[in-house]
């Protein structure tokens, strides 16, 4: 009983956050693909949110309308991943991630790029360093920001040093940063935003680390790579850094992509830069506050080598299996209502002065 109002509780918020265009383009598709009606999907749709704890959406996104009951066990929804990353990464040691001035200041050795927030701008040639860099463009954020919101990309010829924290404060911003130029391999691919690769990170008992998955964010004529707005997603093996497989996207209306569908730059087959270094980084990253234990780590990969972005507590399930056609559930059932048995205090985050 208490499982089943969990369930009820979880499918109000689906219904509540549930695009509804999206769902009956997807409800029109499975019904033309499978021949049965719409009252029959549905029926089945229900029935599987509350059997398999996954979203409405992604009935349709894990093509539940044409698998077996063995085949949906395999698939990681909405429900279980957010139940699995609060045991993985609990509520009072996520800040670090989800806050941005936190995660530059506990991760900043792993970035390529340079990034301040108005503390660090007292120092004259912090703002020298953030204007003058070689994109000649400068980027505000708020420190909460998510999926690109709270963003302001602006020329640097537009300030003086001493100029950006009186803009900083006018505007509500936390951060300022270089723009991030890209490797010209990615540029080639997508050139409409910086294309960034997902890894996800596991630490096992021992606080070693593995690797549930690696996946390149392929923007479509987009500012932004995310999957959620309509951008491509391709697996990546581990052992090569080249692309394994097709993009996909999370519109099961569309088709996958083996070339790009604007600039036709082969996908499948396609070589990540730098690959060595960024799995020794993320690693490294993985390992330096294990309070939190599963994450998504997003890369940019630049001339000058890679660098980390953000660490996502929350890391899109879609992203992680969509590319590989896939439930990938099993994978993390060993590691379901673990936690690390190692005595040694773990390193806690650094607070920022206020």
């Amino acid at each position: 009983m208490k499982l089943k109002l969990k369930r009820t509780l979880y499918l109000g918020y689906y219904l509540k956050e549930l695009d509804r265009e999206s769902f009956k383009r997807f409800l029109n598709h499975a019904c033309e693909i499978t021949g049965r009606s719409r009252a029959a999907i549905c029926s089945d749709l229900l029935s599987s949110v509350y059997r398999y704890n996954i979203s409405i959406l992604e009935y349709f996104q894990f093509r539940y309308f044409e698998k077996s009951a063995a085949e949906r066990r395999n698939w990681a929804g909405t429900g279980y991943m957010y139940e699995y990353q609060l045991r993985m990464n609990p509520l009072d040691k996520r800040q670090i991630l989800d806050d941005k001035t936190l995660f530059y200041k506990n991760y900043g050795d792993f970035f390529v790029h340079t990034v301040a927030d108005r503390e660090d701008l007292k120092n004259p040639d912090t703002a020298q360093k953030i204007l003058f860099n070689p994109s000649g463009k400068i980027v505000f954020k708020q420190s909460d920001g998510k999926c690109g919101a709270q963003v302001d990309i602006r020329n640097a010829s537009d300030f003086k040093p001493d100029e950006i924290a009186g803009y900083m404060d006018s505007n509500d911003y936390d951060l300022v940063e270089e723009f991030i130029e890209q490797h010209s391999h990615l540029n080639l691919l997508s050139p409409s935003a910086v294309n960034t690769v997902r890894i996800i990170t596991q630490l096992d008992d021992m606080d070693e680390v593995e690797i549930l998955g690696c996946r390149l964010r392929i923007s479509v004529d987009s500012p932004v790579d995310n999957m959620g707005a309509g951008n491509l997603a391709a697996p990546i093996d581990e052992e090569t850094g080249a692309v394994s497989g097709p993009a996909v996207y999370s519109d099961i209306t569309k088709s996958d992509c083996s070339v790009h569908p604007i600039t036709d730059v082969k996908i499948d087959g396609f070589q990540v830069p730098f690959w060595d270094e960024i799995l020794k980084m993320v690693k490294k990253a993985a390992q330096q506050h294990p309070q939190n234990r599963s994450i998504g780590w997003d890369v940019v990969v630049t001339e000058r080598g890679p660098g980390l972005i953000e660490g996502n507590h929350d890391w899109c399930k879609l992203l992680w299996q969509l590319p590989v056609k896939k439930g990938l559930k099993p994978m993390l059932e060993k590691y379901s209502g673990t936690e690390s048995s190692k005595k040694e205090k773990r390193a806690e985050p650094v607070s920022v002065p206020s």
